[in-house]
């Protein structure tokens, strides 16, 4: 199994190396015999990541805060409360940003990025398929497990958004509009990382997820999926549901683990940027952080 995950930052202009947290146990896990068999028996179960979220949710993790932030090399500059506030591992996870520390594109055309992650986009889903192995195939009706809303999105725009442990990890609207109520699909909880959908990318068409439409005047309406991992077995939403919603607003956070963002356009409402289309055409992620553009409408 290849383990080296590299994608295409942004900023630097550079493409660059993954370090990725846990990446013992994602081998383990995924390339070892013993490994899958534990995967199937308890790994994925929502079982064990209330589990797992329990320990991040002791005292006793804070201690493991200061380290994880030295290791990783995070700018705890930009973070709303100091490191040593965090009581628990996951208070620190799902930490806020201070005001203006994600500068949201003012271009009332533009869409953003509703997290900070590693983002594969492309204008037309039809080409999407085989995004991280070649010939595995998820189709829309399988993520929605609903036909008709299949059909309304088809041969539309798909942005997959995917955030490691390492990332800020509130998630936002990437449009203004009116937000409806998110809708619950419960399924296991493998994990999102490339490690593991290059064995099956279907586990995005599996995975317990949610999805909210938000109804725009400038995009159409817009579809905006939630997709849990190992270890993030619930999403925390901290919006009002049924409500004006503006561009960047916060619309939740995951608790402990990666996780992804699903962001679905119907066919002609939006061209995604050129950096993003060129990079996933190469099957390559490209690193850019929330609030910054993902495309513009058509």
């Amino acid at each position: 199994m290849s383990e080296e995950i590299r994608y295409f930052n942004r900023y630097s202009g550079k493409m660059e190396k993954e370090e990725v947290y846990g990446l013992g146990f994602l081998r383990w896990t995924y390339g070892n015999p013993i490994g899958k068999m534990s995967l199937h028996g308890l790994v994925k179960r929502t079982l064990f990541s209330r589990w797992y979220g329990k320990r991040m949710d002791d005292p006793e993790s804070r201690e493991k805060v200061l380290p994880f932030i030295e290791q990783y090399r995070l700018n705890a500059a930009e973070f709303a409360d100091p490191p040593e506030s965090y009581k628990t591992f996951n208070e620190f996870f799902y930490r806020k940003l201070k005001p203006g520390a994600r500068p949201i594109d003012p271009n009332p055309k533009a869409a953003v990025f509703p997290a900070d992650g590693r983002h594969m986009g492309f204008q037309n889903i039809s080409e999407a398929p085989g995004i991280f192995v070649k010939g595995a195939l998820f189709t829309l009706a399988e993520l929605f497990r609903n036909e008709a809303l299949a059909a309304e999105y088809k041969n539309g725009s798909i942005v997959l958004s995917r955030l490691c442990p390492v990332d800020y990890h509130r998630y936002h609207f990437p449009i203004s509009g009116k937000a409806g109520k998110t809708n619950l699909i419960e399924g296991p909880l493998y994990s999102v990382n490339p490690i593991a959908l290059r064995q099956n990318i279907r586990i995005l068409c599996e995975n317990k997820r949610a999805w909210t439409r938000i109804e725009s005047d400038v995009f159409g309406p817009v579809m905006m999926f939630e997709v849990g991992a190992t270890c993030v077995g619930s999403f925390e939403y901290t919006y009002q549901p049924d409500s004006q919603v503006e561009k960047g607003a916060e619309k939740g956070y995951f608790r402990f683990g990666g996780s992804l963002t699903i962001t679905l356009f119907k066919k002609g409402r939006i061209r995604l940027a050129d950096d993003l289309v060129k990079h996933s055409s190469d099957h390559v992620e490209l690193y850019a952080r929330m609030g910054d553009t993902l495309g513009e409408a058509a």
